[in-house]
């Protein structure tokens, strides 16, 4: 038995002695696989040990919340902190700056028992708050100390042209208080649209108080003469057409001139028109006339009309003239002659400006008669109807130059007789001429 014990050792140590020898040539152990590798591929990082109850895992596992927001690892669940004992701030690795980019999610605050306070390395501030990455408890919030300390309210002006807070409405001031330097409102942030300047209640540059020089130079002494209106006379001459034109019958030319003087509701009205043809006068008229204005733009007349050619003959006017409707000068008289003759003439105009000084002038002219005088040659019913069309060019207000045409026709017995004495019951004609007043 005695021999026996030896040789077991001395078996057992042989035995052994491989494996040391193996265990002693064995390769190196093999390189560590890190977040890196394990994101290129290169290797396999081993799964996460299940931590056993109130044991925590190290800070050795190589996975930050930078690697695991951009998919290379995965932060381990944060530990259920036990009754009575406070979550550490920043423990975690999710701060409230990677929570606002997506990188980590915050985890809820606590229920604080009655009485405590949240600690101040929750890292919510209000600007944090304004931005919406993070949400201030009722402690927090500076509205809630707003009201017992109004100089701890964080909304400045600039906060609020963001969008971040809201400034309170500014206190409302008792008369002969001025606004306190420390409201915040700068001239520069209300020029912004930041805030709202109360304004001054004195002007920035004193009132001087006015002397007697001042009052004397408002309030001079007035003379009777400087009082006087102007003259309520006023007159008017217009040479409406002075015309001559060259047709197959002849050369001739052509008047029709109207002057007046009065006030704005009285005025003598003086007319004169007339032809002349192979130098030879052929109508020559004179009215003077009495005017009343008794419409806005209207006047009646009444006076006496002179016929000079073809014969001396004398009528009784009455009518009426003025400014219808879309600017028409309109004038229609009736005349009374010897032997129960009766007469109306109507004429209508109207002024067309293309420019300023450019200016074409529609002219209508028509006369009926009521009684049959073949020695005047002078039909019952319408005589006859004149339409013109003149061109002018306003060179100055009172002189313009016009070129035009003119149509006229006769009618009935007037017709008849002018056809009987020689003459044409048509005749077409180009005139040029000037109007002109004074």
């Amino acid at each position: 038995m005695k021999h026996l014990i030896p040789g077991l050792v001395f078996v057992i140590a042989i035995g052994m002695a491989p494996a040391a020898d193996s265990q002693a040539q064995s390769p190196p152990a093999a390189p560590a696989c890190t977040a890196e590798h394990a994101a290129m591929g290169h290797c396999a990082l081993p799964d996460a040990p299940v931590q056993r109850h109130g044991q925590h895992q190290p800070a050795s596992s190589g996975c930050t919340p930078e690697h695991a927001a951009m998919g290379h690892c995965t932060l381990p669940e944060a530990p259920k902190a036990s009754h009575g004992q406070h979550q550490q701030p920043g423990a975690t690795g999710c701060t409230p700056e990677h929570a606002a980019m997506g990188h980590c999610t915050l985890p809820d605050a606590s229920v604080q028992a009655h009485g405590q306070h949240e600690p101040a390395s929750s890292r919510c501030t209000p600007e944090h708050a304004a931005m919406g990455h993070c949400q201030l408890s009722e402690a927090e919030n500076p509205l809630h100390e707003w009201h017992a300390e109004p100089d701890a309210f964080p909304c400045t002006p600039e906060h609020a042209a963001m969008g971040h807070c809201t400034l309170p409405d500014a206190p409302v001031q008792t008369q002969g208080q001025h606004g306190p330097v420390s409201s915040g409102c700068t001239p520069e942030h209300a020029a912004m649209g930041h805030c709202r300047m109360e304004a001054p209640r004195e002007p920035r540059t004193p009132i001087p108080v006015p002397t007697e020089a001042d009052i004397a130079a408002a309030f001079p002494a007035l003379h009777h003469h400087s009082m006087e209106h102007a003259s309520p006379v006023n007159y008017m001459v217009l040479f409406d057409r002075l015309e001559a034109w060259d047709a197959d019958d002849g050369s001739g030319q052509g008047w029709e001139a109207i002057a007046w003087i009065g006030t704005d509701l009285d005025r003598l009205w003086l007319r004169s028109g007339g032809e002349r043809e192979g130098g030879r006068t052929g109508t020559f008229d004179v009215e003077a006339l009495y005017g009343r204005s008794v419409l806005p733009w209207w006047d009646v007349v009444a006076g006496v009309r002179q016929e000079l050619r073809p014969r001396s003959r004398t009528w009784a006017a009455l009518g009426v003239q003025g400014l219808a409707p879309y600017m028409f000068e309109v004038s229609a008289t009736a005349y009374a002659g010897s032997g129960g003759q009766v007469q109306v003439k109507v004429e209508a105009e109207y002024d067309m400006r293309f420019t300023n000084r450019l200016i074409l002038q529609p002219v209508f002219e028509a006369s009926v008669a009521l009684k049959d005088e073949p020695m005047e040659g002078i039909g019952s019913g319408l005589g006859g109807i004149e339409a013109g069309l003149r061109l002018r060019y306003e060179i100055s207000r009172r002189f313009a130059p016009y070129i035009g045409v003119v149509h006229e026709r006769a009618y009935g017995n007037t017709a008849d007789y002018l056809r009987a004495a020689g003459g044409h019951a048509r005749d077409t004609r180009v005139v040029a001429g000037v109007r002109l007043w004074f």
